[in-house]
């Protein structure tokens, strides 16, 4: 086999080294990638402790499986992939303790808030209750937000991403999407929870 230089070496030919066993390219890859990781780990987990360990054990399954990534996709997609599961193996084990709680980025309009304080005040509890709206959602219908939302992906590729078809990608965007309509701007006599049988699929 080729020797391997991993700090000059581009990343698919780190990647057929990691396949080979050598640790020190698989290291390598680490350091590449891993602040994109932790930044997608953020965004699906509510805080930074908790992104470290979603990072942590998303590589451990990388590396215990990347003798049988055949490149049919981008490492950082087949990555990003494994980071999603583990996000929402993590959040599927908080969430029987406790109530998820998000500290994230999330779009509202911008009116100029800092000319007008009620506008700012106002602003700032839109961000609130979304933030507060999209950690409440099941994990797996939070993922495709983040990465439709945040990450801009579309449909294609968030279905690559979590590793399912691209209908149910679009089935679960269009659940998640619906949710958080109804629970930071409810119409009259709408609920604001996903009954049973809808929570049942998302979860």
């Amino acid at each position: 086999m080729r020797l391997v230089h991993p700090p000059s070496a581009s990343v698919d030919e780190l990647v057929e080294a990691a396949r080979s066993g050598d640790a020190a390219s698989f290291e390598e890859l680490v350091k590449r990638t891993s602040a994109d990781t932790f930044t997608l780990a953020r965004r699906l987990v509510s805080d930074d402790e908790d992104a470290r360990d979603v990072v942590q054990e998303a590589y451990l399954r990388a590396y215990r499986s990347i003798g049988k990534f055949r490149g049919d996709a981008q490492f950082s997609t087949w990555l990003y992939r494994i980071t999603a599961n583990c996000a929402s193996t993590h959040l599927g084990r908080r969430r029987r303790h406790r109530h998820d709680e998000l500290d994230e980025e999330v779009d509202v309009p911008d009116s100029q808030p800092e000319h007008d304080p009620a506008i700012a005040a106002d602003a700032s509890l839109l961000r609130q209750e979304l933030e507060a709206a999209i950690a409440d959602l099941p994990p797996r219908l939070r993922a495709v937000v983040v990465l439709r939302d945040i990450y801009d992906l579309n449909h294609a590729e968030i279905a690559d991403e979590l590793g399912i078809s691209e209908s149910a990608a679009k089935v679960r965007l269009h659940r998640a999407r619906k949710r958080l309509r109804a629970q930071v701007f409810p119409l009259a006599g709408e609920a604001t929870h996903l009954d049973p049988e809808e929570h049942a699929r998302a979860v």
